[in-house]
């Protein structure tokens, strides 16, 4: 559609030029930045503490953890909340990890408010759809994942409300330049502590901080469905996606180029490219037609 005759680039993007940020020297400011954001944060609210939705891989942890040097165990509190078989797993890592952390942690089982949902929105909605062949769900019954990722959300701000507290989101900077997130789902949030780090630099922290090698190493999945992956819903792994986002949003390089270098075919990064391109509504925040120069982005 165009993507490869132009630049893909943000004038936002945020981050330092250049290499990924793996070397020691580099990760501790990162981690110390990192922590001393999620303090001032939470205590510019005035807040009593954070909640993390965590589900057992490694953006959660990582994000746990470094809420607990900022906060303190006391002021963090993990949720598990999973929906599905193939989440348990990974909530009962979650729970070992919060029992090693010292924070409270609360399991909630989403199944019961998805049926529900299923029940009379989804059924007044639309007719029922089969699952394909290979257990992925249709992709007119797709939205469902969504509804899940805002269910937690839900959850997730109910508690935060009740206990005034805040929503730390663990999206990864490669998931939001991607757009691989649920709009008012796992991409709403108070803050997000990782958002400034490619899932590479999030693996390097984790190693440096302690984080078991088992949740470093883990496939990362979204958990919609059994042995959904990222690298099968994003076309690559993170080992590919990461230097070609770093190349095009941060490098300012074009796709033929930055596929070039890094020797990636052409539909792949062209693919990749669209992604980070198509999904840019969901980085921002919902326009108003600006009437009278009212912008709601720069109203304060």
């Amino acid at each position: 559609m165009g993507a490869d005759r132009q630049t893909i680039g943000y004038s936002n993007a945020g981050t330092t030029m250049g290499s990924f940020i793996t070397d020691p020297d580099g990760l501790e400011r990162a981690h110390s930045r990192i922590v001393d954001d999620i303090r001032t944060t939470v205590d510019n609210a005035g807040a009593q503490g954070a909640v993390v939705a965590m589900s057992g891989g490694i953006d959660s942890t990582v994000t746990a953890a470094l809420a607990v040097e900022a906060l303190g165990s006391d002021r963090v509190l993990g949720l598990g909340l999973p929906c599905h078989k193939s989440e348990h797993p990974g909530v009962s890592e979650a729970r070992t990890i919060a029992d090693g952390l010292g924070i409270e942690f609360t399991e909630i089982q989403l199944r019961p408010l998805l049926e529900a949902f299923e029940e009379t929105a989804a059924c007044a909605l639309e007719a029922d759809v089969e699952t394909d062949e290979d257990g992925r769900p249709h992709e007119r019954n797709h939205a469902l994942g969504n509804v899940i990722a805002r269910l937690r959300m839900c959850c997730a701000y109910y508690t935060a409300n009740r206990q005034q507290r805040l929503v730390l989101g663990t999206a990864n900077r490669s998931e939001w330049l991607l757009g691989y997130f649920t709009k008012y789902g796992d991409g709403a949030a108070d803050t997000y502590p990782l958002g400034d780090l490619y899932k590479t630099e999030v693996r390097a922290l984790a190693t440096r901080i302690g984080v078991p090698r088992r949740i470093v190493n883990k496939e990362p999945t979204a958990g919609f469905w059994a042995d959904q992956t990222d690298a099968d819903e994003l076309g690559a792994s993170y080992d590919v996606i990461d230097p070609l986002l770093q190349r095009l949003v941060d490098d300012g390089k074009s796709i033929p180029e930055a596929a070039a270098a890094l020797g990636i075919d052409h539909e792949t990064a062209r693919s990749l490219a669209w992604l980070c391109a198509e999904t840019q509504h969901k980085r921002i925040t919902p326009p108003t037609p600006g009437i009278g120069d009212r912008d709601v982005s720069t109203s304060r």
